[in-house]
């Protein structure tokens, strides 16, 4: 058999398998690694045997075994190897795990983690991803990856983390972290940092996927829909924002055709009931290109009033320098300039000012003064496809 089948199951049902592991135990690292045990076996034994009729369960049952043995190894544990082993049968109870999951998401971002250690977490028990899946997505070394995840998982049993659903008063903030680390996997998908590629389609799809999962489990969140809505419209331009050979392709140049109709139907659906927080005002921004012929049939001015909204709400650099890109088109370029310039400190380091300071300063008929902030710009910008554009637009304006 080829691991496609088992990729496959592990890829939809780990986040159920390992949270009700976890649940059955009390023991998230216990449980985490003896799934990951139960996935080894089955890449020898379905290949000898064939894919079992119920995977998921088989699965779920040789992760269990594999929990009693450890239990047993424990001697001081024997007491919950035997409330283990009164637990009824796996396959009966494993149709409703729904509280589960959303409870692995609290753990996997819990407030004790480090930002790097959650996203590592989360991408490893929620998605399913393997530690060189993950690797290879953010670019870092697979025993980077593992040691976050092993710091990570003993941290949370060094902070006795349980594994359950915070109280209700706890809740609404620890599901903002989750939140959080989603919104991170999906921006390094829309966007890589570094690397050769612009867009990371797979891992802004298991972002994607995730959120889903997080809609479906806390459909009363305006906040939760609002992120999907904004990875949903924004994925929606992947297709034309990239050329045959990766080059990528600026949103003016974009053919909107390309753009994935279905997948704007289902952030425009999921936008539908209204919020103020940042991810709603964010999923409204994009609402307003993707519901736009074209750059300049754009509603610029209120893509303004969004941009101000979100910067009372979530205040931050790169909000301002995103308002003063929509104030260039709205107003031109002449005022837009005014508030980049008081940006400058707040991004030092940063390949941003520069980029749309060089915009500007082209618009504005200052070719030297743009060609000096464009290639500023290419020199500190670490993705290879964002540094060839900007290089570009430097060397037309000799």
């Amino acid at each position: 058999m080829s691991p496609q089948p088992l990729e496959a199951v592990w890829r939809i049902e780990s986040a159920r398998i390992v949270a009700a592991l976890a649940r059955w135990t009390g023991d998230f690292a216990l449980a985490e690694d003896v799934a990951q045990e139960a996935l080894a076996e089955a890449l020898v034994s379905w290949e000898r045997d064939g894919t079992p009729a119920n995977p998921a369960g088989w699965l779920l049952a040789t992760a269990r075994r594999r929990a009693i043995d450890a239990f047993r190894r424990r001697e001081t544990l024997e007491r919950k190897y035997a409330l283990l082993a009164r637990e009824p049968e796996i396959t009966d109870e494993y149709a409703d795990y729904g509280d589960d999951v959303l409870a692995l998401m609290f753990i996997a971002c819990h407030p004790v983690l480090a930002p790097e250690a959650k996203v590592a977490l989360t991408l490893r028990t929620v998605g399913g991803l393997t530690s060189e899946e993950i690797a290879r997505a953010f670019l870092v070394p697979v025993p980077t990856v593992q040691a976050r995840i092993t710091r990570a998982k003993k941290t949370i049993a060094a902070a006795g983390v349980r594994f359950e659903l915070p109280p209700e008063e706890q809740r609404k903030e620890r599901l903002g972290a989750v939140l959080s680390v989603l919104y991170v996997i999906f921006t390094e998908g829309s966007t890589a940092t570094t690397g050769d590629r612009l867009v990371r389609t797979d891992l802004a799809a298991e972002a994607i996927r995730l959120t889903r999962v997080l809609a479906a489990l806390v459909p009363d969140e305006p906040e939760v829909s609002g992120l999907l809505a904004l990875c949903e419209l924004t994925a929606a331009r992947f297709p034309a924002r990239t050329g045959p050979d990766g080059e990528a392709v600026l949103l003016e140049d974009q053919d909107r055709r390309l753009w994935d109709r279905a997948a704007i139907r289902r952030g425009l659906a999921a936008l539908a009931r209204p919020t103020t927080g940042p991810y709603g005002l964010q999923a409204a921004i994009a609402a307003c290109h993707a519901r736009a012929a074209s750059v300049a049939e754009t509603d610029w001015e209120r893509i303004v009033l969004l941009y101000e909204a979100l910067g009372r709400v979530a205040p931050s650099p790169i909000v301002e320098l995103n308002r003063a890109v929509a104030v260039a088109m709205a107003h031109g370029p002449a005022a837009a300039l005014l508030l980049v310039d008081k940006l400058g400190e707040k991004l030092a380091g940063s390949h941003l000012v520069p980029t749309v300071r060089g915009e500007l300063l082209t618009r504005l008929g200052r070719p030297a003064e743009a060609r000096a902030e464009l290639e500023t710009a290419a020199a500190l910008c670490r993705n290879e496809r964002e540094r060839a554009v900007l290089l570009r637009k430097a060397a037309a304006l000799h």
